[in-house]
């Protein structure tokens, strides 16, 4: 897997490696926080976590104009305000490999350098036919939005934000990703016979809850994730947005995992 440049502060092979993962350390996307101070600045005056997601979704419909969608007469204009952030959320809880997946996918390429391995059933390599149907699907989700990349940067600062305020002192937590084929992930290193590294999907979906997990596939992994790595969380926002897995959205690259026996 070739990982490029990206907007962090930290390089994207460091964030994409074991090693990271064992010794995590703060990401940021490169000034989303400083241009957005006065968000915090209002944030940090409140307690309650359901008040601050609130002021963060009045604060990305005023930034971006996704309230303003019904007063546009153009179809296209209409659909690019109107398609914001929360509507590619909802369309990754229902088909990862959607064309919602797909800008989700390109957003952390773009972001990070960390490029996705697997869309719509097959596992990219650099074939133009493996690369062909990401490309599409990331084209048509990003050309009908307004400014969609930013509005997930800002979804990316929140999100650490939360962590922080709701988990402090917390690094990590121990998730569970459910798979019917573990053999479409590229194994590292074997390690053990119930324990290897292998490389996930550059964005991936996991749940704190084992059971819940195997409805996903019969073989069930468990991982240590640091919560910097962590895009999204069901609870970060009162919408019922991937709440019925408590689904965990997770930067990818090489995990150590355990099977669950």
């Amino acid at each position: 897997m070739v990982l490029s440049w990206n907007y962090c502060n930290i390089p994207a092979w460091r964030i994409a490696s074991v090693e990271f993962n064992e010794q995590p350390e703060p990401i940021e996307i490169q000034g989303v926080v400083q241009c957005n101070a006065h968000l915090f600045r209002m944030l940090e005056s409140m307690d309650d976590p359901d008040e601050r997601a609130k002021v963060f979704d009045d604060f990305m419909c005023v930034k971006f104009r996704l309230h303003e969608w019904k007063q546009e007469t153009g179809e296209r204009a209409r659909l690019s305000l109107k398609n914001g952030y929360l509507r590619f959320l909802r369309g990754w809880g229902f088909d990862s490999n959607s064309i919602e997946g797909a800008v989700l996918k390109a957003w952390v390429e773009s972001r990070f350098g960390i490029p996705p391995t697997f869309h719509r059933g097959k596992v990219l390599s650099d074939a133009p036919c493996d690369q062909m149907a990401f490309a599409t699907d990331r084209m048509k989700g990003s050309a009908r939005t307004n400014a969609i990349n930013q509005q997930l940067d800002l979804l990316f600062a929140f999100c650490q934000y939360e962590l922080g305020r709701r988990y402090p002192g917390e690094r990590w937590f121990d998730l569970y990703r459910g798979t019917q084929d573990s053999n479409q992930y590229e194994t590292l290193e074997i390690i053990n016979k119930r324990e290897r590294i292998v490389r996930l999907n550059n964005l991936c979906s996991f749940t704190p809850d084992q059971e819940r997990a195997f409805e996903f596939g019969s073989t069930v992994w468990q991982t240590r994730v640091p919560l910097v790595k962590i895009v999204f969380f069901s609870r970060l926002l009162p919408s019922p947005i991937l709440k019925g897995e408590e689904e965990f959205l997770v930067l990818g690259g090489a995990y150590r995992v355990k099977t669950v026996l």
